[in-house]
C-alpha cells in the first residue's frame, strides 16, 4: 500500500526535473541552430564562417586570434569594456520584458520607457548642482521613476479598461521618441543633436574602470545591473508580492476570487517593468554618453529585450546570460564589418535564435520522443 502512494510522487519528480532540464536545453539548442543559420549563410555567400567567431572572441574577451604568434599585440582590454557597455542596457530591457512576461503581460514598450528614463536622469544631471552623494542617486532614481511612470499608463489602461498592453506600449514607443526629443532640446544649452554634458557629480563614468579597460566607456552602471538582477529574483521568486503578481498573470479571475487586488497588481507589474527599462536609459545617458541625445529613430533596445527575455526563459540568470550573448553579438558587429562581413549577419543570427526559441514546443517534442524511447 505505501508503495502505491509513493509511486506517483516519484513520477512527478522526474517529470519536473525533465521540464527543468528542458528550460535550459531548449535555449541552448536555439542558440546553436541560430549560429548554424549564420554559418550556412556565410558559406552560401562564399565567406569564411570562422570570421564570425574570430570577431566574437575579439569583441567579447579582447583576443585577436589572427595576431597570436605574430609578435603584435593580440589582447586589448578595451573590447571587454565596450562589450559590457553594449550588454548592460540589453540585460535591463530583457529584465523589463521578462518581468512583464512572468506576470502575464507583454511589454513591447521597453524602448519608450528607456527613453523616458534616459531623459529623467539627464534632466537632473543638467539642471541641478548637488554633491555627488545626493546628485548621482537622485539622477538614477529619477530615471527609474520616469520609466516606471511611462509603464504606469499601459498598466492603468489594461487594469481599468482592459485595453491590450501590446497596442498601447507600441504606440507609446513612438510618443516617447518624439516627446523625449522635445524635452531634451528644451533643456538649457541643448541643440538639435544633444544636451550639454551632465555634471560630473551626476555621472556614472569612472576613470578607474576606463583605465582598467584601456580607455573604454565601461562605467559604474554594472553595479546597478547586478542590483537589478537581485531585485528581479527576489520579487519574482521569494516574495508574496511576487507570487500575487504571477498569480494575476496566470488567472486573474481566480486571483480576484482568492482576494487578491488584481487591477493593482497589473499596474504594479507594468510599473516595475518600466523601472527596469528606465534604468537601462539611465545607464546609457549618464553612463555611456554623459549627455542626452536627440534620436531620429528608436535604437532597438526594447526589441532586443524581447529576444533576451525569450532566450533567457524569463529568469534573472537567463536574462543575464542572454543579454551578454546579444551584447557580444552587437559589440562584434563593427569588427565583422571590418572583415568584410555585413553587420546585419548578427541581426539574422539573433532573429534565428528567437525563431527557434519560439519553436520551443517542437524542439521539446523531439527530446520527449528520445526520452520515451529510453524509458521503453
Amino acid at each position: 500500500m505505501p508503495a502505491k502512494v509513493q509511486q506517483p510522487k516519484a513520477t512527478m519528480s522526474r517529470d519536473a526535473l525533465w521540464e527543468k532540464r528542458m528550460n535550459t536545453i531548449v535555449p541552448l539548442v536555439a542558440i546553436f541552430l541560430g549560429f548554424l543559420v549564420g554559418i550556412l549563410i556565410m558559406l552560401f555567400t562564399g565567406r569564411d564562417p570562422l570570421d564570425i567567431f574570430r570577431a566574437l572572441m575579439r569583441g567579447t574577451i579582447g583576443i585577436d586570434t589572427t595576431l597570436i604568434g605574430t609578435g603584435s599585440l593580440w589582447f586589448n582590454a578595451r573590447y571587454i569594456g565596450e562589450f559590457l557597455v553594449f550588454s548592460m542596457p540589453i540585460i535591463l530591457t530583457g529584465l523589463s520584458v521578462a518581468f512583464a512576461f512572468r506576470t502575464g503581460l507583454f511589454n513591447i514598450g521597453a524602448e519608450g520607457q528607456l527613453l523616458m528614463g534616459s531623459f529623467g536622469a539627464v534632466m537632473i544631471g543638467v539642471l541641478l548642482d548637488l554633491p555627488t552623494i545626493i546628485h548621482l542617486p537622485l539622477a538614477v532614481l529619477t530615471g527609474v521613476l520616469f520609466g516606471a511612470l511611462w509603464g504606469f499608463i499601459p498598466g492603468f489602461l489594461k487594469a481599468k479598461f482592459n485595453v491590450h498592453e501590446v497596442v498601447v506600449t507600441i504606440m507609446m514607443n513612438y510618443i516617447a521618441l518624439y516627446f523625449a526629443n522635445y524635452l531634451v532640446k528644451a533643456l538649457p544649452g541643448s541643440d538639435n543633436v544633444k544636451t550639454v554634458p551632465v555634471a560630473e557629480s551626476a555621472s556614472l563614468a569612472s576613470d578607474f574602470l576606463s583605465n582598467l579597460t584601456n580607455n573604454s566607456r565601461f562605467h559604474w552602471g554594472f553595479i546597478l545591473v547586478i542590483i537589478a538582477l537581485i531585485i528581479f529574483w527576489l520579487i519574482i521568486e521569494k516574495t508574496i508580492f511576487g507570487f500575487e503578481l504571477r498569480s494575476a498573470g496566470f488567472n486573474k479571475h481566480a486571483s480576484k476570487y482568492a482576494g487578491m487586488k488584481v487591477d493593482r497588481n497589473i499596474i504594479y507589474s507594468m510599473m516595475i517593468a518600466g523601472a527596469f527599462a528606465g534604468l537601462a536609459g539611465v545607464l546609457i545617458s549618464i553612463g555611456t554618453f554623459d549627455y542626452g541625445r536627440v534620436l531620429s529613430v528608436n535604437e532597438g533596445y526594447g526589441f532586443d529585450g524581447i529576444a533576451v527575455a525569450l532566450v533567457g526563459n524569463t529568469s534573472a540568470i537567463g536574462s543575464l546570460l542572454a543579454g551578454l550573448l546579444f551584447g557580444g553579438l552587437k559589440a562584434a558587429q563593427p569588427l565583422m564589418q571590418a572583415r568584410g562581413i555585413p553587420r546585419d549577419i548578427t541581426n539574422i543570427i539573433i532573429a534565428a535564435i528567437v525563431i527557434f526559441v519560439a519553436m520551443r514546443a517542437g524542439i521539446k517534442q523531439i527530446f520527449d520522443r528520445f526520452r520515451t524511447k529510453e524509458v521503453e
